[in-house]
Formats: structure tokens, C-alpha cells, sequence
């Protein structure tokens, strides 16, 4: 009788050590997932900078400080591999862009150009799912860390080798949000 109820605890610790496992191996691939959505709106961020910037070019070759600025700060940001990196290099990013656009309102006929409103506008629906993934990344990393950290999931977590994921904070100021106007 003892031996079938050891037999019994040991089978539910069996049990639950596997089905919290799984639960943890499914918010990982979660978050995993979330991060890569940032990861493709950032390139495509970064795919359009250039663009935008031969535009400009074309219309304010004498703004080369501005243009330097935001190829720099395009650079810095495509090389970010983590959340931590990623939101840092995103002030200097977004503060760049917001000066290219004031250059850009100096030159009458380079807001009326068709190519640079179309990539104003594709900048900007960019920058909304930027916006958008990065909410559920955090939200994704949130659910993940606290699971994490609930007992008695965290002794499946600590022997699984889980470890915490920081969430993307990305500094967002009065000054270094781009005004983009049609």
C-alpha cells in the first residue's frame, strides 16, 4: 500500500514537472517569436532610412550633418542584437529621423515629391508596428518572467536552466519623436 502511494506522488511529480516544462518551452518560443516580429519591423525601419535619406539628398545636399547623422544612427541600431541594445539605439534613431523631417519642411518641393511622401508614410505605418510588436514583446516577456518566478514553477524553471528576458523599453521623449507630416 505505502509503495502505491509513493508510486502515486512520484507519478503527479512526474506529471507536473513535465506539463510546467512544456508551459515554460511554450512562453520561451513565445517571447522568442515576439522579439523576431521587432527584429523584422526594425529592418524594415532600417531598409527604408536609406531611401529616405537619397531623397533628401537629392533635394538638400548642403544638410550633410543631418544625412551623416541619421546613416550613423541607422548604423548603430541595425547592429543592436538584444532588447537592451536595440531600445538604446532607438532615441538617437528616432531623435536623427526627426531632424531629417525638419530639413525635409525647408524644402517645399521635396514635400511635394511623391517618393518621399510615399516613404514618410511607409516610415510611419513602420513605426506603428514597431510600436505594436514591441507591445507584445513586452507583454510576451512579462507573462514569461512571471511565470518564471511563481512557485513552485520556479524549481521547474531553475532546473530547466530558464533564465528571465528583459523587456524592449525604447526611451521615448517630447524632443526625440519624429513629426511626420503629409
Amino acid at each position: 500500500m505505502n509503495t502505491l502511494i509513493i508510486i502515486a506522488v512520484v507519478a503527479v511529480l512526474v506529471i507536473f514537472g513535465v506539463v510546467t516544462y512544456n508551459a515554460l518551452v511554450r512562453l520561451r518560443n513565445q517571447v522568442d517569436n515576439a522579439w523576431a516580429q521587432i527584429d523584422v519591423q526594425l529592418t524594415r525601419r532600417a531598409d527604408l532610412i536609406p531611401n529616405l535619406v537619397n531623397t533628401v539628398k537629392g533635394y538638400a545636399e548642403h544638410e550633410r550633418e543631418t544625412l551623416d547623422a541619421v546613416i550613423s544612427a541607422r548604423s548603430v541600431a541595425s547592429g543592436a542584437s538584444t532588447p537592451a541594445a536595440a531600445a538604446a539605439a532607438e532615441g538617437p534613431l528616432t531623435a536623427a529621423l526627426g531632424r531629417l523631417f525638419a530639413v525635409a519642411e525647408a524644402y517645399p518641393d521635396l514635400k511635394a515629391d511623391a517618393n518621399f511622401r510615399q516613404l514618410q508614410e511607409e516610415l510611419t505605418s513602420t513605426e506603428n508596428r514597431i510600436g505594436y510588436a514591441r507591445q507584445h514583446y513586452n507583454d510576451s516577456t512579462t507573462a514569461y518572467n512571471t511565470r518564471l518566478q511563481s512557485f513552485p514553477t520556479l524549481i521547474v524553471a531553475r532546473a530547466g536552466s530558464f533564465t528571465e528576458r528583459e523587456l524592449f523599453d525604447a526611451p521615448v521623449s517630447a524632443e526625440s519623436v519624429p513629426n511626420v507630416e503629409f
